[in-house]
């Protein structure tokens, strides 16, 4: 577990192979509640490669001094996020 918001990763190892990559993330808010989209890719065994680019947003809570996830979405395709971006601009304009 990470103790500052910016030591928060996805990244996830499993036998010397880095099964989730993390890509990039993004900061939505800081305090004792903590939101965070990520761009990661995850280690598809039978094609001995990584896959498309995937999208998650994680919710987390600072208790006792170190972050623990609550909550998670995970975005299922660019395609979904591209409805997603495009309701949100829809509602704020």
């Amino acid at each position: 577990m990470a103790s500052q918001v910016n030591d928060i990763t996805i990244n996830y190892e499993e036998d010397d192979v880095v099964v989730v990559k993390e890509l990039d993330k993004a900061i939505l808010s800081k305090g004792a509640w903590t939101t965070i989209v990520f761009r990661y890719q995850q280690w598809d065994h039978k094609k001995e490669g990584y896959g498309p680019d995937r999208f998650t947003i994680r919710r987390y809570r600072k208790i006792n001094g170190e972050y623990k996830q609550q909550s998670k979405f995970n975005i299922s395709s660019k395609d979904q996020a591209t409805k997603i971006i495009d309701a949100l601009q829809k509602w704020i304009a």
